[in-house]
């Protein structure tokens, strides 16, 4: 491997070129690499096996090894997510806000890249070719930092990726991977403010703490998700279990499913019955406190470490409160900041709740598992941000992009 200052300072430089690219050249390179990881799927899927070969070994969970399987199926949807990528609208380039001032100057705010965006991930390969095809689209470069546990299928895509490039006459260090698995590489990543723009951390969150706690380079955040769903006393219980269902059991392993249920009290007894007969179909444990086990035997009792645990297992916390005040209040000492939602008849409650929740994204009457770039209309995403700063939510195009300011003068000169 390149020595990381190396792979910086040429990342650093493809950026400038890449800025310059226009956006049907980037089309065009987008929808040729989808092509190419169809066309090299055997070559993928036999770097893939490697890497599934030494997880069977290393007792690697069935669930861990589902998620590190590449399979056609899954390549022709990595494909497909740089065709629709493709598709989109340019997200470079946008002026904005274009406004004459009394002296006659006109100023706006043009859409540019970020410059060199660092990502560093954990098992999913797929993430290796989303990466690249919103960092490419929006005009960024990326350092990617896989795990240890996707390592050749992470160095496979990026080399047919790699390929496409170089036939396009493009320069190939817009996409740079760490394949040295040795910590001490994320460690100095972390500290190249020379030339990485961001760093952006997608992963457990051992992974996103280390890296916002040590990183001198800006990150972006995408936090875990604690989500909650709280039913009102106005809620349609029927609504309500249904949602439950989805949010919870839809995929547990990922950071928009429900963690934890507020049930208002005025409901309870008709509620709690229903809910947990629907997740016990899917053998879920519900912990929750003793209002909650006084209605139905089957809920096993919550610690207080319980209401602020992302569970990603067939595990949810339940506490019953007398109003709404008392459940955004539970809501928001626990919450991480990613995806709650209210269950509820009453438009009152609805914007109260809307308004007062703070995270990321709030619902009325929906499930927490629509939080995806995909779900919103993106096209993809680059990771779920729970900061405030820069972006928040879903992360797509927009988010890759920042702006500058364009002033055209006719010779004004300043009193």
């Amino acid at each position: 491997m390149k020595a990381l200052n190396e792979i910086g300072r040429n990342a650093k430089e493809a950026s400038k070129e890449l800025a310059k690219l226009g956006i049907t050249q980037r089309n065009n390179a987008l929808n040729k690499v989808a092509d190419a990881l169809v066309k090299r799927a055997d070559y993928i899927k036999e770097a893939n096996e490697a890497d599934l070969s030494n997880g069977r070994k290393n007792g690697m969970s069935t669930a861990l090894l589902d998620r590190l399987l590449l399979t056609d199926a899954r390549i022709e949807g990595m494909a497909d997510g740089l065709r629709v990528l493709a598709g989109l609208d340019d997200p470079i380039g946008e002026i904005k806000s274009m406004k004459t001032r009394p002296n006659g100057l006109m100023i706006g705010r043009k859409t540019v890249p970020l410059g060199v965006i660092a990502i560093i991930y954990e098992s999913r390969p797929n993430v290796t070719a989303d990466a690249f095809g919103l960092c490419f689209k929006s005009a960024n470069a990326c350092i990617l930092r896989g795990g240890s546990d996707s390592l050749n299928s992470n160095i496979a895509i990026v080399n047919v990726i790699a390929d496409v490039l170089k036939n396009e006459g493009i320069n190939p260090d817009v996409i740079s991977y760490i394949t040295d698995t040795d910590r001490k590489h994320v460690d100095e990543l972390m500290h190249m403010n020379e030339y990485v723009d961001v760093i952006i951390p997608r992963g457990g969150a051992g992974l996103i703490k280390n890296v916002v706690n040590n990183s001198t380079v800006p990150v972006i955040e995408t936090g875990t998700g604690n989500c909650h769903i709280y039913v009102d006393e106005y809620a349609d219980i029927d609504m309500a279990v249904n949602i439950i269902y989805n949010a919870k059991t839809q995929r547990i392993g990922v950071c928009n499913a429900c963690e934890s249920l507020v049930i208002n009290s005025h409901i309870a007894a008709e509620a709690i019955p229903a809910i947990v007969d629907k997740l016990k179909t899917r053998d879920v444990e519900v912990r929750g406190d003793s209002r909650a086990q006084d209605i139905d035997d089957r809920i096993v009792p919550a610690s207080d470490e319980d209401w602020g645990t992302e569970y990603l297992d067939y595990i949810i916390s339940m506490k019953v409160v007398d109003s709404i005040d008392e459940a955004i209040s539970h809501i928001n000492t626990y919450n991480t900041g990613h995806s709650e939602s209210i269950i509820t008849k009453d438009y009152a409650n609805a914007q109260k709740f809307l308004n007062e929740i703070d995270a990321a994204c709030v619902y009325v009457n929906a499930s927490t598992r629509f939080t995806d770039g995909f779900e919103f209309g993106f096209g993809a995403e680059i990771g779920i941000s729970t900061q405030k700063i820069h972006a928040r939510g879903p992360m797509g195009l927009e988010a890759l992009t920042t702006s500058k300011y364009i002033i055209y003068g006719n010779g004004q000169v300043r009193s």
